[in-house]
């Protein structure tokens, strides 16, 4: 570690009880006291469900999708206070439960490989300015803190802005999203060769996902894997 990060670190851990103190950790879900700063009471963390090993379907684009939960009450509850109340400060605790499931080579294969590429889903501008944020973003730059990969958080572009897919069918999404999302002319020789690990918050359909697979290894990205906070129960995604 750094010099200056470890003393950052140092700095911090020392104004904790201080913070603690003015601002008593408080669940960000129902507001219970909890042991530490941004951390869910016992009742709220058992309510989240943990995703099963889910087999790639034949045909799909993608390398495989990481998700830190199962989209449910609790973790729908979640996502809502954060994408849309504003709850930014939710960022950590999502983004460090998304990077505690993703497994570097180095774990899997005992040596030390290129790190893959962390890449946000993008929002069109007019829908960050109106949140303020793009939330993808925000988990991506967690995923990247916590050593998962290498942050370009500009590498892919929203080039029109798109309706709500939710009650769209598969071939309706797929025509509303065509030549929606595209890498960035400055971003294809970084992510030409390189392993990708797209961010999202939630997973649902996979339409917006796959529109940016595509893009990712249209401009010759070697692989794609999918990480979400909260992703659907059910096999269709793999």
């Amino acid at each position: 570690m750094a010099w200056g990060a470890h003393l950052t670190k140092e700095i911090t851990e020392g104004l904790r009880p201080l913070v603690d103190l003015v601002y008593p950790p408080r669940c960000p879900s129902c507001g219970a006291a909890t042991a530490s700063q941004g951390s869910l009471c016992s009742d709220c963390w058992s309510e989240l469900e943990f995703p099963r090993a889910y087999a790639t379907p034949e045909g799909a684009r993608h390398s495989g999708i990481i998700a830190a939960t199962i989209y449910n009450d609790m973790s729908r509850a979640l996502v809502l206070k954060f994408k849309h109340g504003g709850k930014i400060a939710l960022a950590p605790l999502l983004g460090t439960m998304l990077a505690s499931r993703i497994h570097s080579e180095q774990d899997e294969q005992g040596d030390v490989g290129e790190q893959p590429l962390i890449v946000p889903v993008p929002l069109h501008r007019t829908r960050i300015w109106q949140r303020g944020f793009n939330q993808s973003a925000l988990l991506a730059r967690e995923v990247a803190k916590a050593g998962k990969g290498e942050l370009i958080l500009d590498a892919l572009i929203r080039q029109k802005r798109t309706p709500s897919l939710g009650n769209l069918s598969a071939e309706k999404r797929k025509a509303v999203l065509a030549g929606a999302i595209a890498v960035r002319a400055k971003a294809r020789p970084l992510i030409k060769a390189r392993r990708v690990i797209l961010i999202d918050d939630v997973l649902t359909s996979g339409a917006t996902s796959d529109a940016c697979v595509e893009a990712l290894l249209e401009a010759g990205a070697t692989s794609v894997q999918i990480g979400c906070f909260a992703r659907a129960d059910h096999g269709a995604l793999g």
